[in-house]
């Protein structure tokens, strides 16, 4: 697959070099020439010096053969719009955009442009390393309704099924981590102890669903 980047900073230059490694051609774009010397020697893709939001900028980088458009600059506004022209104007199906306000990630998410919010999730993860205990969300959509967390179960769960679990308590779950790998259960499944579950979940029912799993199975369930 072909792909372009727009910037050509820390993210951009690492993205550039994993997609070319893994065989697709790469076309990185960044107003400031002196920026792609953090794409190495090695670096065969095409280096494009310009605006990423401008048409013949992208055409340049070869937008028109494109399966993916990534905006990464260091701004949110050039991203977004860089990323909807990618979209809009040239078709390019898979388009994603860094974008640091999160509130303006939830916005734009809405428009229907898929939005990598880097201060959030950061933030998100380092809550996980400083508060290890409770339902930290591993992961969060942009507009914050749904989540991904990993919730502690009480000892009265072990030995029943992740689909008594699931009907009990209103979660989706991901994928368990048994004796240190990650499994994908079935409703089968049965909780084992030591067993770590990483569940998805609404946000509004995160008090709810802590609850239940430190609670046990209902009285008279099946």
């Amino acid at each position: 697959m072909h792909i372009v980047i727009m910037g050509c900073g820390r993210v951009g230059s690492a993205l550039a070099q994993t997609l070319e490694q893994q065989g697709h051609t790469v076309a990185v774009i960044d107003q400031d020439p002196t920026a792609f010397r953090r794409l190495g020697s090695g670096f065969g893709g095409r280096r494009v010096t310009g605006v990423g939001f401008d048409q013949d900028t992208l055409r340049e980088a070869g937008i028109e053969e494109a399966g993916a458009f990534a905006a990464v600059s260091s701004g949110d506004n050039s991203n977004i719009i860089a990323a909807r022209v990618a979209r809009e104007m040239f078709g390019v199906e898979n388009v994603a955009a860094r974008i640091y306000d999160p509130r303006r990630a939830e916005v734009y998410q809405r428009l229907g442009i898929p939005t990598v919010a880097t201060v959030r999730w950061t933030a998100d993860q380092m809550l996980r390393r400083l508060l290890p205990s409770g339902a930290e969300p591993l992961w969060r959509d942009p507009t914050g309704g749904v989540q991904l967390a990993e919730i502690p179960a009480s000892e009265a769960w072990i030995g029943h099924r992740i689909s008594r679990l699931q009907e009990e308590t209103g979660v989706r779950v991901a994928f368990l981590t048994r004796l240190g790998e990650a499994m994908l259960p079935t409703s089968a499944t049965v909780l084992q102890e030591g067993d770590l579950v990483h569940v998805m979940m609404r946000t509004d029912e995160v008090e709810k669903v802590e609850a239940a799993f430190a609670q046990g199975p209902e009285e008279g369930g099946h």
